[in-house]
């Protein structure tokens, strides 16, 4: 049986790295996409190790026809495609008032528009064969809608309904190509040193905080699931309900709350260098600096939770919430 393929963008750090192993000890070959050339490299030479082969592709996934020019040269090189996983994103963080429309324009192409040339570039390959999966990575329902975080917000929020839309045209044309969503918490990835921030204080992740390899775990049972989506925790299905439910003291909550939850007490030394632009220089691995605080894969608060499997949790509750509805009615009418 021939090795099948995964293509990863972002994979030169943070989760891509860490979902490039994943992926390959899973029995996957690993197409390697990203702005730095030299940490694809040592993704790659990490990979060899184990025996993986891969081809490492720098290029910028704001340029389509690069990421379909490196789809066909996955196809050549490598083999037929199975798996496609939109890891790359950069981001701004500040005070909409702060940002400016560059910044927004710049972090939407990379996060979304990224996400969506990755996307298009695999189904142009995939529906050769009819078959495949693209994974897209979403924001967790617990971090939705935080305050200083409207450019990524706003570009995940777009791949959401971007993919909302893919797939019941796939359905029609009767495509087995899946879409998944990973929602994903905070994760402990170097991002948090190079985003480009307004703030004057430095970055933070907010809420339970899981290793990278918990992402690359998830992004791994994504290439295999049918599910829509899969969540990390239990955290993300009760943010969800309460976004549902009561919307006003979220927001609220927000309010109060969420500025301080992404910042240091610290201020920021002078000006860093952050990757909105241009890949940030040296050498970083999968793992960010907050490991002390971090979940791991062997964590017992560390489950994955598909769309499937909420949505049949979600609709237990409501039917021991009528059963018990319809019981205190009858009790009443009786007495």
């Amino acid at each position: 049986m021939p090795t099948q393929i995964a293509v990863i963008t972002g994979a030169g750090a943070g989760i891509g790295r860490a979902a490039a192993r994943a992926l390959g000890r899973a029995g996957f070959d690993i197409a390697l996409l990203g702005r730095n050339e030299d940490r694809l490299k040592e993704t790659a030479e990490n990979l060899a190790k184990h025996s993986v082969r891969s081809l490492v592709i720098p290029l910028d996934v704001s340029d389509a026809k690069a990421v379909q020019d490196a789809a066909e040269r996955i196809e050549t090189e490598l083999g037929p495609i199975s798996v496609w996983a939109n890891c790359a994103g950069a981001t701004v963080v500040g005070q909409v008032a702060a940002l400016s429309a560059d910044d927004i324009r710049r972090a939407t192409e990379v996060t979304y528009l990224g996400s969506v040339n990755g996307t298009l570039a695999a189904l142009g390959v995939m529906r050769r064969r009819g078959q495949g999966a693209i994974i897209n990575l979403d924001l967790a329902p617990n971090l939705r809608g935080m305050p200083l975080q409207a450019a990524e917000n706003g570009a995940r929020s777009a791949l959401r309904g971007f993919c909302e839309s893919l797939r019941p045209e796939l359905l029609h044309d009767a495509d087995n190509i899946r879409v998944v969503m990973v929602d994903l918490p905070a994760i402990n990835t170097p991002h948090y040193g190079w985003t480009r921030n307004l703030t004057g204080k430095r970055l933070k992740p907010v809420g339970p905080v899981y290793e990278p390899e918990v992402a690359a775990e998830a992004i791994c049972r994504a290439a295999f699931s049918t599910s829509r989506s899969i969540s990390i925790g239990a955290t993300n299905s009760f943010a969800a309900l309460w976004h549902m439910v009561a919307p006003g003291c979220r927001e609220a909550r927000m309010a109060e709350k969420g500025y301080k939850a992404q910042m240091e007490h610290d201020w920021a030394e002078g000006e860093q260098p952050d990757d909105l632009y241009k890949s940030v220089p040296g050498s970083f691995g999968a793992q960010g600096p907050f490991d002390e605080h971090s979940r791991r894969l062997d964590s017992p608060l560390t489950f994955f939770v598909s769309s499937s499997l909420r949505a049949g949790i979600f609709g237990a509750l409501t039917a021991m919430g009528l059963t018990a509805l319809m019981a205190h009615i009858r009790n009443c009418r009786k007495s």
